[in-house]
């Protein structure tokens, strides 16, 4: 037998092994753990199906959270039967059996009232799972979306929305036993609360509680308001008549609550103990948000001398998320501030570390959504309630504790009190000065009005470069304010321009960033007519699969 050992060893496949015909692949759909009869009681079969047919909607899209996929064709098959059987009727009654043949005429008035439903399913969501992807359901066309496991509830902006919370099985002796060994004190007054999962549980508790002897419990129920001082939850008639009296309550939660629902609950409850429902804990555990309210106060706080933000938009579907974004907007240009937005579907740290410029970003997506944390990330990630405590000067920043993410209730605040009010008035004088537009010198230095900021975190100067402001009489340049012309000819040594505006941002990206897009090392070359005088000839490029592209000269596979 010859001793090989000395050969190398062989790391990759002759060229003559590539694949010349598609291999078949069969698509495994996972399997559904659950029964029929669980997919139909927890997926809510009959109630989806009756409120399809109430609604007359045809074209149905169901979203799924990634870890009921699995569930997808079952669910699928399981309403598409109910719809049949509650349309059969409305075909078989005596008056269609017993009616004339159909002319073409009153065929085309009655297939729009018969035709069968479609159903789809969405395989993934354009941002997080709590929100309903109207993007997606968009893309086939759907009349109303189903949308299936946890959700912030958030207001839609276009499509309807059938809820269906799947319904979670709970140890509910566990729970009250939990509830009587954390409060000893039948005169307490507590509020229960569970996550939309187990909301379904909460009448039979609140009801063996009571008959345990509780004389001052509030089961809580589901509502579409974000805004309410529990979210998405009816409060105490107490409460409604004046929310500072919720302060009294104690709050038992069924299942863990997303960090921005306990962050929200934290000022405004006076304590809240957590039944875990991922583990098998016989009580419920006494939680507190202080050390994650001190990590996001010392997050805004560390920002307060950026001078460019990022607005990041992480929803296309929550209502009033535009008007969100111009409040945004307007912030930050009030403080003496740039901002530049964008929209990356789903945040993550590698999407957002492309774009070194932004000093902080500001996420505008539901109240669920918009706190991320940003340990992962490069640059810290704030939501509009943070940004607002951030842009306010030392004098006018005060930090009670309180929390919110909610849209409407930044709005509300805005609506009385102004945005001019909320910041330092070092800023507003810097946006005064350069509100006219100034001179080429007033662009590139700081007005003396303006007094010196330093960063008390690293005791350094703090020089910003100035908004985007608008350059006039600028020798050597020609502005014209029509928007047909969209190219300008630009002397070597001028400042770049977005239209009629000085653009430091744009300057920085021209001349410092060493890849400026494609098609960016071509030299455009301009006649004294203003037209393109030679211009980058057509190529064909290759073709085919990954596997082997075909050269456009030889077409061999390379």
């Amino acid at each position: 037998m010859a001793d090989n050992s000395g050969a190398p060893p062989v790391l990759s496949t002759p060229a003559t092994h590539i694949l010349e015909e598609n291999a078949h692949f069969t698509a495994v759909m996972p399997h559904s753990i659950c029964s029929p009869e669980e997919i139909h009681v927890r997926y809510e079969i009959d109630r989806t199906a009756a409120e399809i047919k109430r609604g007359g909607w045809k074209r149905i899209a169901l979203q799924f959270p990634d870890n009921a996929l699995s569930d997808a064709p079952a669910v699928f098959e399981r309403l598409s039967q109910q719809l049949a059987v509650v349309q059969k009727p409305m075909r078989n009654d005596k008056k269609s059996r017993e009616s004339p043949p159909y002319t073409m005429e009153k065929l085309d008035k009655t297939t729009s009232v018969q035709m069968p439903e479609r159903i789809f399913i969405l395989a993934d969501t354009s941002y997080g799972a709590c929100c309903v992807d109207e993007i997606a359901a968009e893309h086939v066309d759907a009349d109303v979306v189903v949308h299936y496991g946890r959700a912030c509830l958030s207001p839609t902006a276009r499509l309807p929305v059938i809820h269906v919370f799947t319904r979670r099985p709970l140890e509910v002796d566990l729970v009250i036993e939990s509830f009587k060994s954390t409060y000893s004190d039948h005169d307490q007054a507590i509020i229960l609360m569970a996550d939309v999962t187990y909301a379904s549980h909460l009448p039979h508790i609140s009801t063996e509680l009571k008959n345990e002897g509780y004389r001052a419990i509030f089961a809580t129920e589901i509502v579409h308001d974000p805004s309410s001082p529990l979210p998405n939850r009816t409060v105490p008639e107490t409460v409604q008549q004046n929310p500072a009296t919720l302060r009294q309550w104690r709050l038992f939660h069924i299942s863990d609550p997303p960090d921005s629902l306990l962050l929200t609950l934290s000022s405004r409850v006076s304590s809240i103990h957590v039944f875990p429902t991922t583990a098998a804990a016989v009580t419920a555990a006494n939680v507190t948000a202080a050390v994650a309210l001190r990590r996001r106060y010392a997050l805004l706080t560390s920002v307060t001398t950026v001078p460019i933000f990022g607005i990041l938009i992480n929803t296309l579907s929550v209502k009033n998320y535009l008007h969100i974004v111009e409040h945004v907007k307007s912030c930050i240009s009030a403080a003496g501030k740039k901002s530049y937005t964008f929209v990356v579907g789903k945040v993550n740290a590698a999407k957002i570390a492309n774009f070194s410029e932004i000093g902080a970003w500001v996420v505008v997506g539901c109240w669920e959504s918009s706190l991320i944390d940003s340990r992962d990330f490069w640059k810290p990630l704030l939501t509009p309630f943070e940004l607002e405590l951030a842009l306010a000067g030392d004098d006018k920043r005060i930090w009670t504790g309180e929390w919110s993410s909610d849209f409407e209730t930044i709005l509300r605040d805005t609506e009385r009190r102004p945005i001019t009010q909320r910041f330092s008035q070092a800023s507003l004088i810097e946006k005064d000065s350069f509100a006219d537009g100034g001179d080429i010198a007033g662009a590139d230095s700081e007005p003396e009005s303006v007094p010196p900021e330093f960063d008390l975190r690293t005791g350094r100067y703090v020089s910003r470069s100035r908004p985007t402001q608008v350059r006039s009489n600028v020798e050597g340049e020609e502005i014209q304010s029509s928007h047909h012309r969209q190219l300008i000819r630009r002397s070597q040594g001028d400042i770049a321009r977005i239209g009629d505006h000085a653009s430091p941002g744009a300057e920085f990206l021209q001349s410092s960033r060493t890849w400026k897009g494609l098609g960016s090392d071509f030299q455009i070359e301009y006649d004294n007519s203003g037209g393109v005088s030679s211009s980058a000839p057509l190529e064909e490029g290759r073709s085919g699969t990954a596997r082997g592209y075909l050269s456009a000269q030889s077409r061999t596979r390379t």
